[in-house]
Formats: C-alpha cells, structure tokens, sequence
C-alpha cells in the first residue's frame, strides 16, 4: 500500500506538472502581472524552494513555475515586473504587535535609548516631554504620553519618578510607559487625575511602587495597577485623527514587508473606533485584531463580534489574554528567582502572574466553548505552566481534545525544554520573540544567567522538536523591521555583541518560515497566505537582496523594495 501511494503521488505530481505547463486556452484569461528575472523564493517545504516566475490575476497567484510555463500567460494587457536579480518572497505575517498602539505613539514622546531614539538619561525624557508639548501646541492640562523608556539603558539605571516629572510639569498629567509595555510612570496629577493615592491598595495582578518608609506611591505602576490609566491612554480622539494615525500606521508596517498586520489587546473604548475603521474602509493590509480578556464575557458567546472571518481587511482573530509581566522588568513569572534586585520585591523574586490559575481557566473554557481562538501572553516558564494546565482544563471541559484549538502562547521566552515537549503534544503554538537577544540579551544574562538567557526564545529547539512557531517584534514594543527581527533570529547578538543562546540560531531560511508560512498557520489562515502558491492570496514582498545569500551579519541591512497586497503595491521604496 506504501508503494502504490508513492506511485501515485508521483504520477499526480506529472500529471500537474503537465497541465501547468500547457499553453494559454482559448478565451482563459491572461495574468494581469508576471514576476520573473530574480530569485523567487516560495517558502514552501522544510528547504529553500525557487520558480523562475509568478503569475497574478484578480489579486491571486495564478501561477509559479518556470519562466517559460509562466510566460504562457501573457496576454497583451499583462504588465511584466522584471525583478533584475532582486528577491520576491511572501508578505510577512505578523503574528504579535499592537497597532493602534504604534498609530498613537505617532502623538506621543519617543523615549527609546538609542539607536530608536535619543534617550540615555532622565534628564532626555524631560526634554523629549517638552519637545512632545511644543510640538502638540498642547493647552495647559493637558495630557503627556511618552513611550518606550528602559530603566536599564538609563544612565541613572532606575526608574523615573513622579519627582522627576513633576518640577517640569507640575499641571500637567504626564504618563511614561515604559519598553516592555508592561510598567508606566506618572506624575503626581496623573495620579491625582484617577485617585491614586498612598490610600490606594495594590490590585490583584499588579503593585504601586511606593516611597521608600512611606505608602505614598513614588510614580511607578507595575502589570494591573496600569489599569487605572486604562482610560486616560485609550480614550478615542475625533474620528478623522483616528483614521490618519491607522494610515500612518499601517504605511509603516507596509514599510517593512508587513502584509497581515497584528493588533492585540484592544481595549473596550477602541472597539468604536474599529468598527467606524471597518465601515469606512480604513484598513489596507489585514489586521488581526485580538479584543482585551478583561471585557471577555461582553464580546465572547454574545453575537458582539463576528470572529474569525475578514471584514474590509479586519479580522477578530481571538481573545488576548495577558497571564504574567516582562523579562526585563522582572515581572515575568518564573519558577527561579531573578539574579539581580526587583523593584518592589526583597526576597525569592520570581516576578508574578496578573491572573490566577481559575482565571486562566476559566478564559480558556469561555473561548474554546465558543470556537474562539486564544491569544496568551506568558513570558516566564511558571506563566507557561499556567497556560498548559488551563489548556488541559479547558479541553477536557469541552469534551476532547479533537477541536483545533490552534492557542498561541505569545512570547513563551524563558521557557524550559518539557514546555516545548508539552507544546508539541497538546498543539499549543509559541510565537517567539528573539529581538529581545539584541534589545536586551545584556540584561537577560544578568538577570538570568547564561543558560536561562539562552534558552530564551528557543527557535532553533522549537525547530528540533517539530513545533509550529511563528516571531514577532511585538511592536510598539521593537520596530516593526522585519529583517532585523529576521538578523536576531539568526545571530543572537546583544547590544555589546555577546551571544545569547548560540545554539538557539536559526537558518534564514528557517527564520523566514516563522515570519510567513508559520505566522499564517498561527491565524488559521495557511490556505490563503504564507507561501508563494497558485490560488493563494498576492501578498508579495520584494527585497534588494536574498537573505539566504547574504552573510548573516548582513540580514538586517537588506531593504525593502516594495510591498504588494493582493496584487496592489501598498508600498515603493523612494514613491
């Protein structure tokens, strides 16, 4: 029977091959675009695989192959894009960011150290807040959002306080989030402005830094506590300005090769602005929209959102859940303590979950009863863990495990190697976050050690084990840049260009897999995207040079040359 099977693939493969290679029929209809004269890497297979042309009609691939099978379809409308030795792959498929957050970062301060931003002191974020006000003409009062500051990359090596901001800004409420997107620092009318006070207790899931002998909070708001300001960071602005900062938006992810755009965690008060983004046909590459766990039971089982399917360009692809903090700020939750002091914290440090386990539980079972997809942020091996159980639970509280659940567990960064064995047992899918070996594989060493650290982001064992995994940059947390996400996967190299994790490198070949094929497979969406296939959607990246040919150092240099979306340049480098 194995035999017979050979055989008949074999002939079915022919048979294919024949019919591809039959000439133009009478009345079919010719290729409106053909691609040819470079490399044209398709990302089907566990091995490079290259045609020699492709044919799109009706944004769809209609065909790939040689040049001469290709050409067939050339009609005399058909425009022929000679590539001149450039390099056409598949749209990347962003399976982690936040982009409304980067749409609203456009009017906030940029509080990144370099080379993002210009931050390297307290004092930059004082001038970069100014700068922020002058520039929005701001009335007084009004509030001042900055992001992207990192303690660990500040001179002072310490948070901001509400001391620091205020002298500067004693009227204004002004609010710092911070890199990780999981701590931010107000002054003391931000905090006035939603009742924080030293009589405010610590939330479930979160802590109030306060003043060294004293309950008075010191500016610093950890994981939950942030909650408070929810509102004032996420309130709607006038619909035109939404509309012109999603633009904006998303013509920088086009940028960058970004076809599906990923936008997790929305909150409530942003589910108006995207249902208006729908109606008035705002989006122009896909987005996949993950709604905030803390409003599930008013979007989940309630006929408020349609999930799972497109609508102009927007989909809710699942539930985003946030079960613990980030590795850099120590608020993680790991099973070993951190190596190096934790703000808030004096002994057996080990960060702490936002959720408890029945409440991770209990998610679970709300999505999987209602056929929604889980998207789980859980950094630290005992988040993981949780998130293990609760998929257990979950599935048995379903009645089996043959639903195709497809969770994915986000980040899955300081992780052990059972995790990856259990990942591929239950079909839990990780996406990886390796631009966190540059960013801040100097402090992960510090705070972890050398094996930790170096198992974090585990693409190359994920790869050993048969684990489907896709990578992100999870901006606004990293740029969006999807060749220097693609240069950490393969080189591993921190700022001061230690490696983390040499045995954890991926080929390119491999890294692009989780940045296109994998990353459709993680959305339900293999059938449409990923690869370069007849019948599959015309998203298309062409790039200046191949990355599976340059040396690896040199990935993160390679540009993008223009971005198509369903046979439609979204974007022309120098247009």
């Amino acid at each position: 029977m194995a035999l017979f099977g050979v055989h008949r693939m074999i002939r079915i493969s022919l048979v294919s091959g024949a019919l591809c290679a039959l000439p133009l029929l009478a009345g079919a209809q010719p290729a409106q675009t053909i691609y040819t004269g470079g490399d044209i890497l398709t990302m089907e297979g566990a091995t490079p695989r290259y045609a020699q042309a492709l044919a799109v009609r009706d944004g769809r691939i209609v065909r790939v192959g040689s040049r001469s099978d290709v050409m067939t379809l050339k009609g005399a409308q058909t425009q022929v894009v000679e590539l001149r030795g450039r390099t056409l792959i598949p749209g990347f498929v962003d399976s982690h960011s936040h982009l409304s957050d980067y749409a609203g970062s456009l009017e906030q301060g940029n509080l990144n150290p370099p080379p993002i931003g210009k931050v390297e002191r307290i004092a930059d974020i004082i001038t970069e807040m100014k700068a922020l006000k002058a520039r929005l003409n701001a009335p007084a009062g009004t509030l001042l959002v900055g992001s992207g500051y990192d303690q660990d990359l500040l001179a002072e090596k310490r948070h901001p306080t509400a001391a620091d901001l205020d002298a500067a800004f004693p009227d204004e409420p002004v609010v710092l989030r911070h890199a990780s997107g999981h701590m931010l620092v107000a002054n003391t009318a931000a905090m006035k402005s939603v009742g924080i006070s030293a009589a405010t207790p610590d939330p479930e899931g979160g802590t109030i830094l306060r003043k060294p002998g004293s309950k008075e909070p010191e500016g610093l708001m950890q994981e939950m506590a942030m909650q408070a300001f929810m509102p004032m960071l996420t309130a709607p602005r006038p619909i035109e300005k939404e509309f012109e900062l999603l633009k904006r938006a998303q013509q920088h992810y086009a940028q960058f090769g970004v076809t599906t755009a990923a936008d997790h965690l929305i909150m409530e008060d942003r589910l108006p602005v995207m249902e208006e983004a729908i109606r008035n046909k705002q989006f122009f590459i896909d987005v996949v929209a993950a709604p905030a766990f803390i409003y599930a039971n008013k979007v989940v089982g309630t006929g408020r959102i349609r999930w799972g399917e497109y609508d102009n360009h927007l989909k809710w692809g699942g539930l985003k859940i946030a079960v613990d903090g980030s590795p850099q700020g120590k608020t993680a939750f790991v099973s070993q303590t951190y190596l190096t002091p934790v703000p808030g914290c004096e002994k057996d440090c080990k960060g702490f979950p936002n959720l408890n386990q029945k409440q991770v539980d209990g998610l679970l079972q709300l999505a999987y009863k209602n056929g929604v997809q889980i998207y789980s942020h859980a950094n630290g091996d005992a988040a993981v863990d949780m998130m293990i159980r609760g998929h257990e639970q979950a599935v048995a509280a379903v009645g089996g495990p043959k639903k195709d659940h497809r969770t994915l567990i986000i980040h899955s960064q300081i992780i052990r190697p059972d995790q990856l064995d259990a990942y591929k047992r239950l079909g839990l899918l990780p996406t990886f976050f390796s631009a966190h070996t540059h960013y801040w594989g100097d402090v992960h060493l510090a705070n972890l050690g050398a094996q930790r650290a170096g198992f974090i982001s585990p693409l190359a064992s994920a790869n050993r084990k048969g684990v489907i995994h896709g990578n992100h940059t999870d901006t606004i947390v990293t740029p969006i840049d999807q060749m220097a996400l693609l240069w950490t996967a393969v080189n591993r190299v921190s700022r001061t260009g230690q490696v983390v994790g040499a045995s954890e490198r991926v080929s390119p070949y491999q890294g692009l897999k989780a940045q296109t094929a994998n990353g459709a497979y993680l959305y339900f969406e293999e059938k449409t995207k990923g690869t370069l296939s007849p019948g599959k959607l015309a998203d298309l990246v062409i790039l200046d040079r191949n990355p599976l040919k340059v040396p690896p150092a040199s990935i993160r240099d390679i540009k993008v040359l223009e971005t198509i979306k369903e046979g439609q340049t979204v974007f022309r480098a120098g247009s």
